[in-house]
């Protein structure tokens, strides 16, 4: 499996979106919350080039978009998106 962490902001509508997602498919990933973990927003903007969220990083590399994200999520744990 690759190393997942999910960026987010708790009142993202899209964050949610995509958390939504996770909680009905049963998947559980490592995520930080930007407005929470300084360091977390400083890793999302140095790495990913902004500070948009939702932000998948996946083996360091980020995704956005949550309608991506999910559909990355459904095919690595074989779920529906």
């Amino acid at each position: 499996m690759k190393d997942l962490v999910l960026y987010y902001q708790s009142y993202c509508p899209y964050c949610r979106k995509v958390m939504r997602y996770m909680e009905k498919n049963g998947i559980e990933l490592q995520m930080r919350n930007i407005m929470e973990d300084r360091d977390a927003y400083e890793t999302l903007v140095r790495v990913g080039g902004m500070n948009q969220v939702p932000c998948l990083f996946i083996d360091g590399k980020p995704l956005y978009e949550s309608d991506d994200i999910i559909e990355y999520l459904g095919t690595a744990f074989g779920k529906k998106a």
